[in-house]
């Protein structure tokens, strides 16, 4: 199988000696990151060889529709956004339709603005209404699902994260969907030591509700029986995308909430993505160090 045209592929053709020497320099440049992923027009980094193409996979030439679960959160207006850029149909799920708005990230001048588009239906409904999130399955023929939920525990209650999640995952396996993309932290599940140290103390105080719901929730989709990918990124920033994601083993730096949501959708819309059943934690190119960025900026508040 020719794997030169597909940019995500760990396998790639015999190499000639100009391409050694090229992936050796490359090699040394990436000492650091166990993998990097960068979707469409950037490189991916496996093992010990590097590869750049600017041409799209066979399977991304193809639309889809996607559902987004908690659509108007800022990480999953990226993926409504992105995917609707992309030519997708976006079927999308959100407790307050009219928060959803184009994202600062990938929207540039237009941020803010509403995000309406003919491909897009956005349905008013709860994640933990089962009623709700049938709504979406019924409104088309759903390809792939990104679940992006947020809110602070207090205002969605205890368990929303894991209570949705089963939810969606239900209806999913009513119509016949496999396949599944759910955005957690770095911390959650078996990643706890990824998190920087104060990170892990808010963790057992402030946030530990908050975790003991993301866990239950990954173990939810873990059981599934579903293609899921579980999308455990840094410390999240409302920046423009920077084109790259570093899939990493050590400590997780920040990452743009515009690159988490293209990781999302190339792991709902390639068929060969290659972490399907996997729990990846990824951050951005500025290293390894992550200071959270509590500001209004970093929420897109300004």
């Amino acid at each position: 199988r020719d794997f030169s045209h597909y940019p995500y592929s760990a396998q790639w053709p015999q190499p000639t000696p100009l391409t050694m020497r090229l992936s050796a320099v490359l090699l040394f440049a990436a000492v650091g990151a166990t993998a990097a992923f960068a979707p469409r027009h950037t490189s991916f980094v496996g093992g010990s060889v590097a590869h750049r193409n600017s041409s799209p996979s066979t399977s991304a030439l193809s639309m889809k529709t996607i559902a987004v679960i908690g659509a108007s959160g800022l990480t999953a207006s990226e993926c409504v956004y992105q995917a609707l850029q992309d030519g997708d149909t976006v079927i999308g799920l959100t407790r307050n339709p009219a928060n959803l708005v184009i994202p600062k990230g990938s929207g540039g001048d237009d941020a803010g603005k509403p995000l309406t588009d003919d491909k897009l239906t956005c349905i008013g409904g709860d994640v933990t209404n089962a009623a709700d999130v049938a709504k979406v399955f019924e409104a088309g023929d759903v390809d792939g699902v990104v679940v992006a939920l947020g809110g602070k525990t207090s205002d969605v209650g205890d368990t929303m994260l894991t209570d949705g999640t089963k939810n969606v995952i239900a209806a999913m396996k009513e119509k016949g969907v496999k396949r599944l993309s759910v955005v957690t932290s770095i911390g959650a599940g078996d990643s706890k030591d990824q998190a920087p140290f104060f990170f892990k103390i808010l963790m057992m105080t402030a946030m530990k509700k908050i975790f003991a719901d993301k866990n239950e929730q990954e173990r939810a989709v873990i059981e599934s029986g579903l293609e899921y990918c579980i999308v455990r990124p840094g410390g999240l920033t409302a920046d423009a995308p920077t084109g790259v994601v570093n899939v990493i083993e050590g400590e997780a730096g920040s990452i743009t909430r515009a690159d988490v949501a293209s990781f999302c959708l190339s792991s709902v819309k390639d068929d060969d993505f290659p972490y399907i059943g996997k729990t990846p934690c990824i951050s951005s190119i500025g290293g390894t160090s992550w200071v959270k960025d509590r500001s209004k900026a970093a929420r897109g508040e300004m």
